[in-house]
């Protein structure tokens, strides 16, 4: 059977297929190539081994986020880019200070309540 067709001996009907991954590195420099301009990008894909869209998605991530460093551009593997992990660092702490905020205004109006 070929990779990506269904299997009805399988749950769910489909084929295992493993996914191929791409470092930074790899992904920067394929960019680079890209950028060059001596050769088309689909050319260049070919070369690379990967499909000219993949290569074209990682331009625009890399246009997207130009001036970063290259671990923010590509941070890969579900990883955030530094700027969100500080922003979802934050918000949790603000969270965390709103509940503490509210259970301390619940303590003050309950003392204050009995001590009258």
């Amino acid at each position: 059977m070929k990779p990506g067709r269904s299997d009805p001996q399988r749950p769910g009907g489909r084929s295992e297929r493993t996914r191929r991954q791409f470092t930074q590195e790899f992904k920067l420099e394929a960019v680079r190539l890209a950028a060059q301009g001596d050769r088309p990008a689909s050319a260049v894909a070919r070369e690379l081994g990967i499909r000219p869209d993949m290569l074209r998605q990682w331009r625009r991530q890399a246009e997207g986020r130009a001036g970063r460093g290259a671990a923010d551009v590509f941070p890969g593997n579900g990883k955030l880019t530094s700027q969100d992990e500080e922003i979802r660092r934050l918000r949790r702490e603000n969270r965390r200070l709103q509940e503490e905020r509210d259970i301390l205004g619940k303590a003050t109006a309950f003392f204050a309540k009995y001590t009258r």
